[in-house]
């Protein structure tokens, strides 16, 4: 086998399991919408708004991040490469997320408060570095 028919092959098992991903995460979005619309009854029907505020939350956070993650599926196509800007994007989202189910849960003190604002401010201040200092894209020559 020549090196020209391996990277064929590993391009076309790459983009069959990228799709299967891709795919298998469009159906959880879909889940996830279903299930949070079904779910909105549980604001009033939970013993406190917070109980179901803290699921509606939680199941929109959630979506959003496999938005991202298919987000950066699709760039991965686009650009061959993942961006650095995305995967923190998606981190971000995730920070978020888990910060505000300790916030419904009221497990979280002053303390906790400062160091998960550091953490997004941190992951934030990464993402706009990334965003300025992208690595240059050499011109292709044959």
């Amino acid at each position: 086998m020549t090196q020209e028919t391996v990277t064929k092959i590993y391009k076309i098992f790459t983009r069959l399991a990228f799709n299967i991903t891709v795919i298998v995460l469009l159906f959880s979005i879909f889940v996830g919408l279903v299930r949070t619309i079904l779910e909105l009854g549980l604001i009033f029907t939970e013993a406190t708004i917070r109980l179901g505020f803290k699921e509606l939350v939680t199941n929109v956070l959630s979506i959003i991040i496999l938005l991202e993650l298919v987000r950066a599926f699709v760039d991965y196509f686009e650009h061959e490469r993942v961006r650095a800007e995305i995967l923190i994007e998606i981190i971000i989202a995730f920070v978020i997320r888990e910060f505000m189910i300790y916030i419904f849960a009221g497990s979280i003190k002053g303390y906790d408060i400062a160091l998960w604002a550091l953490a997004v401010l941190a992951l934030t201040v990464a993402r706009t570095l990334a965003v300025r200092f992208r690595p240059y894209k050499k011109p292709h020559q044959d």
